[in-house]
């Protein structure tokens, strides 16, 4: 299934010399459910590829990071924004640049695949043992902080 670009697609810099994806920030879904998260394994030929994180990716122009992380999540994996309930967010504020993970939970573990060339796998995994996978840097930097959020 191919999905039109977005206006936020491309690279950027922020103000610490980093190289990020999304032009106008990015955001991804944390998803709960019970004491579990839904992971993303990365395509290999994606930026970190082969690591782990959370469906996500480029926030566009006109979007807020709850649309922005709901549209990825939905484009990735085919989740439907009506089968969870946002509960917080977190910003990673690189100045210039930032990436908003989006806390959500849902009541049931939902069955989902991935659906773009962009996700090897998608799947349940329990909160004890996600920093035991590779994970993405930035999410592996951030993901006792938003651990803390469920």
């Amino acid at each position: 299934m191919l999905f039109p670009r977005g206006d936020g697609d491309g690279w950027t810099r922020c103000e610490q010399g980093h190289k990020h994806w999304g032009v106008h920030g990015a955001a991804g879904l944390l998803l709960w459910h019970d004491d579990r998260v839904l992971m993303q394994h990365r395509a290999l030929w994606s930026h970190h590829g082969g690591t782990w994180g959370i469906l996500g990716g480029a926030r566009n122009s006109d979007e807020t990071a709850e649309q922005a992380a709901g549209r990825e999540a939905a484009e990735e994996a085919g989740l439907d924004p009506a089968d969870y309930t946002v509960t917080d967010c977190f910003v990673d504020d690189h100045g210039g640049w930032s990436y908003t993970t989006v806390v959500a939970s849902t009541d049931r573990e939902l069955e989902l695949t991935g659906l773009t060339e962009e996700t090897i796998d998608v799947r349940w995994v329990p909160a004890d043992d996600v920093a035991e996978l590779p994970l993405h840097p930035g999410f592996a930097a951030s993901w006792e902080q938003v651990r803390g959020l469920a």
